[in-house]
């Protein structure tokens, strides 16, 4: 059974008033976990199919084709987990 760990290889938090966290997947991965993010998130806008701004439980976060995707809002590494849990897997 497949894991969060097993698509993020790097999650780095931001400073500023609002703190984004930027959640790095793996790049053997960053295809698989693009798919399954377009197909449970709403996608609200995109850019030249490279930036797509998405929604998915209320939530909104920018996903880039790199495999990179920046997340605002959440207070807690645990809250973070827990939302990408319900994303991925």
């Amino acid at each position: 059974m497949s894991t969060v760990t097993d698509y993020v290889s790097r999650i780095e938090g931001t400073c500023g008033a609002e703190s984004d966290v930027i959640v790095n997947f793996k790049y053997e991965k960053k295809d698989e976990v693009i798919a399954n993010i377009l197909k449970r998130a709403t996608v609200k806008n995109t850019i030249a199919g490279i930036i797509y701004e998405l929604t998915f439980e209320g939530i909104s976060f920018r996903l880039y084709t790199s495999g990179k995707a920046i997340f605002r809002g959440f207070k807690t590494k645990t809250e973070l987990m827990d939302y990408l849990i319900k994303l991925l897997l």
